[in-house]
This record gives structure tokens, C-alpha cells and sequence, in this order.
């Protein structure tokens, strides 16, 4: 496996692969690795002839106020854990070298963007599209591996590609959880004990909703309330949004369709640290 550090290496190994007719696949990360990232490097593993990494906390995806300092960084330990998924090549870019001085162009996804997340972070879709659209055109993959935890985003992603008319295709790994229930995220590990344990509510708020849908319940506001009525019974956890949306532009439903895609989302702070879920019903994003 090797580690590459700039953008120009990376560019002449992955064009050098794509010459030899190499399916090229791309996981992109933030690093702080865990078996959501190495699901996805697993399943890459499976498709692709060669697999690449990234790892880079993107800068322009925090708000001033966001824990942009403070997010956990260990390009070793996640070299090591990458390897034990045969992981070809990790591209671990500096920010200066991804945004160099006098760095001026943006992706901005309309709509998408401003809602749900994008409400309550401005500008971090900005960020995450213009460092993935970036990393496409380092990498230039055939397939890129995003986890549905971070469902948004995944949305975003495919809008993107399919507006920009990208040659990549968008393969999504279903969210990995703990045994309690609780989905994998770099930030668990801010939890005090306590708060640990709180966080659990995200999925019993989750399965309350699944529930009641599988019962018959189709009106949104019903099922957003016996959600809200499970987090808010928690008292270490504080509500930010919840909502039940369709899949193509994150817009509010009042009924949940039969057999469309229907996005149930929220995030909830448990201390200072910021938590999201989802779950989709009747079938994937």
C-alpha cells in the first residue's frame, strides 16, 4: 500500500491505471477510521481492480464555530486499518494542496443544500461537494463508496454527478452500528459515558417510526411525534431537527407514499456533540 501526499502523484498513478484498464474505485474519508469506512473499503474491494482511500478533513465543509481543530487526525492508524482491507493507495492530501492560496471555484448544489444539514450548517454542502467533485477529478474513479448514514450527502453526490454528467458511479454501503444500535461515527468517541448510552434514542426513535409505518401509519406528523416523544423523554438528549422527506429534493411530506423512497432524518446534540441518523423507507436512496 502506498501513502500519496500530493495531487500531482496522484493524478499520474490513477491515469496510469486507468491505461492499463484498471476499474479504479474511491473511498473517500475524513479519516478517523472506523468499520463503517472499512465496510466500504471491503465492498471496493470486491468491485474494483484497485482501491483507493482518500483521507482529508476538509477545512471549507466546518463552520468557524465546528470542531474543525479539534477533529481526531492519525494518518498511521488509519494506514493500518486501511491495509487490513487491501486498500491499494491512501491519498492523504495537505489542505494546501487541495486549496491552494488564491483557491476561487465552488460547487454549490441548489436546493439540496440548503436543507436539513445545510439549514443548520450554511455552506457546509458547498465544502463537501467541491472537495468530492476535486477528488473525482484527482482520482477520477469508476465507482465512489459512500455510507447512507450520511444520506444528504449521498443525495447531494448523485445530484452532482448526474447534473455535472460525471463518469463515475455512486455505490452506497448501508449504515453500520454498534450492537446497541447506535450507527458508527467518528464523532461517538466525544461521548462521556453517560451521553453514550443516551445516544441509543436515535435508533429506538428510528424503529419506533419503522414500526408504526409497518402498522399502517402514513401521516407524517403521527410519526414525527412519537418520534419526538422518545428523544425528548431522554434527558441528555437535545432535539436540532427531525423530518420525513422524499429523496429527490428533501422536501417535506404530509403522507408517506406507498412505494416511493421516503427519508426519515434527524440530529440531535448529546452534550456538544452533534449526532445524525436515518432510515429510508420503502427502499434506498
Amino acid at each position: 500500500m502506498e501513502i500519496i501526499n500530493r495531487a500531482t502523484r496522484m493524478v499520474s498513478v490513477a491515469r496510469d491505471l486507468r491505461a492499463d484498464g484498471k476499474i479504479i474505485g474511491l473511498v473517500p474519508t475524513m479519516g478517523a477510521l472506523h468499520e463503517g469506512h472499512l465496510a466500504l473499503m471491503s465492498q471496493a474491494r470486491e468491485m474494483c481492480d484497485t482501491v483507493i482511500a482518500s483521507v482529508f478533513v476538509n477545512p471549507t465543509q466546518f463552520a468557524a464555530h465546528e470542531d474543525l481543530a479539534h477533529y481526531p487526525r492519525d494518518l498511521a492508524r488509519d494506514a493500518e486499518l486501511a491495509f487490513t482491507r487491501n486498500v491499494d493507495y491512501i491519498f492523504a492530501p495537505t489542505p494546501d494542496d487541495v486549496y491552494p492560496n488564491g483557491y476561487k471555484t465552488y460547487i454549490n448544489v441548489e436546493t439540496i443544500s440548503e436543507r436539513l444539514e445545510g439549514a443548520a450548517r450554511p455552506g457546509h454542502f458547498r465544502g463537501v461537494a467541491t472537495v468530492v467533485n476535486k477528488l473525482f477529478n484527482i482520482v477520477h474513479p469508476h465507482f465512489a463508496f459512500f455510507g447512507r448514514k450520511d444520506a444528504q450527502q449521498v443525495i447531494l453526490i448523485k445530484r452532482m454527478v448526474k447534473d455535472l454528467v460525471m463518469d463515475v458511479e455512486i455505490v452506497v454501503g448501508p449504515t453500520v452500528r454498534e450492537e446497541d444500535g447506535l450507527a458508527l461515527s467518528s464523532r461517538n468517541v466525544y461521548l462521556s459515558t453517560d451521553e453514550r448510552k443516551a445516544a441509543t434514542v436515535l435508533r429506538r426513535a428510528l424503529e419506533k417510526c419503522r414500526s408504526l409505518y409497518h402498522g399502517g401509519e402514513r401521516d407524517s406528523g403521527r410519526l414525527l411525534n412519537a418520534m419526538r416523544a422518545i428523544i425528548e423523554a431522554e434527558p441528555l438528549a437535545r432535539l436540532d431537527y427531525l423530518a420525513i422527506t422524499d429523496t429527490t429534493n428533501l422536501e417535506a411530506v404530509t403522507t408517506v407514499p406507498y412505494v416511493s423512497p421516503t427519508l426519515v432524518s434527524m440530529a440531535v446534540f448529546f452534550g456538544k456533540t452533534r449526532l445524525i441518523d436515518n432510515i429510508v423507507l420503502n427502499g434506498e436512496i
